[in-house]
């Protein structure tokens, strides 16, 4: 069973090393799943070559759609206009920077059609994580924090290899600038009633660039954002003020 739609989006910073690499394997992998497909990159403000490098892919695949920051607003930022600009019935989205292989998009795409498509969000699960020692640590630590204090339903909540249906931004609405907005989307997609498969996938060593989100620098900067974000959908609770039934 095919996919009525998918856009293929990736968010892009410093990544021109990686970011040819999966809009191929998107444009190899999309035919599978589905026969309405394009490929969104937003490149937030790269400082590298990855402006060039998206260029000439345009030039290239008619498919590729880019969109660029003129400065650098965050991970969160950059999948919120990604997000905004995808026009399919289906967003898979994952990094630019190759640690996760945009061709499991089709084991995404199996498992929905296993449920006979009764499923709002296809997340992937880590099967192992090929990361430096320190970064493996702070990733445990963060998941299991996040995990019981907003009770969220899934086994790898960092995890950015997802297949979303699009109308689910119609109901939710995102606001993290940050990389805490994994938490914020999965906390919001959870309590407006998505329902979720979750698929093991593979995660590979960063070759190109590093890491915007787990380092020692920005521990205290994303405690801060883990903070209000606790505050504002788990004590407060107003993103379910006035939230529509969940549809079935």
């Amino acid at each position: 069973m095919k996919l009525s739609s998918v856009a293929a989006f990736f968010p892009a910073y410093n990544d021109a090393g990686t970011i040819p690499s999966m809009v191929i394997m998107a444009l190899k992998a999309l035919p599978q799943v589905t026969d309405d497909y394009e490929v969104v990159v937003c490149n937030d403000g790269s400082e590298d070559y990855t402006a060039e490098v998206l260029a000439e892919l345009q030039r290239l695949y008619p498919p590729l759609r880019v969109i660029t920051h003129d400065r650098n607003r965050g991970y969160g930022a950059a999948l919120r206009t990604g997000f905004g600009h995808a026009a399919k019935d289906w967003i898979f989205y994952t990094d630019g920077d190759a640690q996760y292989d945009p061709h499991e998009l089709v084991d995404l795409a199996t498992a929905l059609a296993r449920a006979g498509g009764q499923a709002d969000v296809v997340n992937g699960y880590k099967i192992a994580r090929s990361d430096p020692l320190h970064r493996v640590i702070i990733g445990r630590m963060y998941h299991h924090l996040v995990k019981l204090v907003f009770g969220l339903p899934l086994r790898d909540t960092d995890c950015d290899f997802r297949l979303i249906r699009r109308s689910l931004f119609e109901r939710v609405t995102l606001e993290s600038n940050t990389g805490t907005i994994a938490l914020e989307m999965v906390k919001k997609f959870s309590d407006a009633g998505a329902r979720f498969i979750e698929v093991p996938v593979h995660h590979y060593h960063r070759a190109y660039g590093q890491s915007q989100f787990f380092n020692f620098r920005r521990l205290f900067r994303t405690a801060v954002h883990l903070a209000q974000l606790w505050w504002k959908l788990v004590i407060r609770r107003e993103h379910r003020a006035g939230q529509p039934a969940p549809a079935r």
